[in-house]
């Protein structure tokens, strides 16, 4: 068996760290999205205050991934991942057993701070064990285990609801997690030090002033992204709900999210190897701030649907370019890096939501959030854009 273990070790290590994702952001954080409008009808959740349970959440991924990042978790990090992937897969059960709003502000919180921490140790622990077997080129497939568990979600929540309402659904998708978390939970190990002549060797960029520089605009980006993609990450369903001629494809709008998302990083990792991974990224952001504004200015079923693939096949993808490129700035500083840039991230989706809430009440549909989200995506673009150019012309 270790023998086995071994030999199969990257497939092993990517399907652990797929499966983490699945559980504790495909489905802990983001169930979530087509969840919200069930306990707004049925368990007298408001509004404003299923804006504060996003929030809540938020405010613990950027926690978790803070703490990924800075402290030193000595018995390392595959451990905490195992530890905290529990963790999430019991505050996923408990938002149906227990009823009331600090109950749920609670487990919201534990959650994310959870989410965000498996988030960061799978990302580091996977690029760096695929990296050190020479299967960097695998990396896009981990970020598919987000999509997958968005689709899982977005099918069962509506199947559970039917057949028992909104408790139902968060204990159906907790007994779902239990099951897919076994693999990760036995077979996901540390990264292995490279034994063969094969592993590539990595070299560190850490005295680079122009890599330093694009990593700081790169995380000023990432913030963008993060502020601008949870718009349509948290209401999604509550927006196409709003719209009378649209009503009938708020749960559908969901699972074309989660469909585009799961090959989406496997493509956009194709686009970086024939375009670069700049080029990709721009690409990704500017087909992504066009998903978000489409709902607008067509407000159909065309318009909905097709916002919301165009959604689903970049908000990955920017993650994953990302990651790649902050990893391969500063490779001997990898889940540091990762850690706060998942941080400003976070703290970009915990702005979002409030202003969302702002923009509700004030104008009584979301088209305004929606119009915030996509400039604050441009933003994000122009960001990089500009700091690219200006590390060409210094180089």
């Amino acid at each position: 068996m270790g023998n086995r273990l071994d030999r199969n070790y990257p497939a092993y290590l990517l399907a652990g760290g797929m499966l983490s994702l699945v559980i504790v952001m495909g489905i802990g954080r983001f169930a979530y999205t087509p969840i919200l409008p069930l306990m707004t009808h049925s368990a007298g959740l408001s509004e404003a205050a299923a804006g504060y349970l996003s929030s809540y959440n938020y405010i613990g991924y950027l926690f978790g991934s803070l703490a990924a990042g800075m402290l030193p978790w000595r018995r390392g990090k595959v451990f905490y991942l195992k530890l905290n992937l529990l963790v999430n897969v019991l505050t996923t059960a408990l938002m149906g057993a227990v009823s009331g709003f600090a109950l749920w502000s609670v487990l919201r919180f534990v959650s994310g701070f959870s989410s965000g921490l498996v988030f960061v140790f799978a990302t580091g622990i996977v690029l760096d064990g695929l990296a050190l077997r020479g299967r960097s080129s695998w990396s896009g497939w981990l970020y598919s285990g987000v999509g997958l568990g968005i689709v899982l979600s977005g099918w069962l929540v509506p199947a559970l609801n039917d057949f028992g309402g909104w408790k139902w659904a968060w204990g159906g998708l907790g007994s779902v997690s239990i099951l897919l978390g076994a693999f990760p939970l036995l077979f996901l190990k540390e990264p292995q030090t490279a034994s063969s002549k094969n592993a590539p060797i990595e070299r560190d960029h850490q005295d680079s002033t122009g890599n330093r520089g694009m990593l700081m605009r790169l995380i000023v980006a990432y913030g963008c992204e993060g502020m601008g993609y949870i718009v349509s990450a948290t209401f999604l369903v509550a927006i196409v709900e709003q719209m009378p001629e649209v009503r009938e494809f708020s749960a559908l709008s969901w699972v074309f999210v989660g469909v585009a998302a799961a090959p989406s990083c496997w493509i956009w990792s194709w686009i970086e190897k024939k375009k670069g991974s700049m080029s990709a990224l721009y690409a990704a952001f500017c087909t992504q701030i066009f998903g978000v504004i489409l709902p607008v200015l067509f407000p159909n079923a065309i318009g909905v649907l097709t916002g919301a693939f165009l959604f689903g096949a970049t908000f990955m993808g920017i993650t994953m370019l990302t990651m790649s490129l902050a990893r391969g700035m500063f490779p001997q500083e990898s889940s540091t890096i990762i850690g706060y840039a998942t941080a400003v991230y976070g703290a970009g989706q915990i702005i979002g939501p409030i202003v969302t809430g702002v923009l509700m009440v004030n104008t009584g549909s979301y088209d305004g959030a929606l119009v915030f989200a996509s400039l604050t995506l441009l933003c994000g673009l122009i960001v990089l854009v500009t700091g690219h150019e200006r590390v060409r012309a210094a180089g």
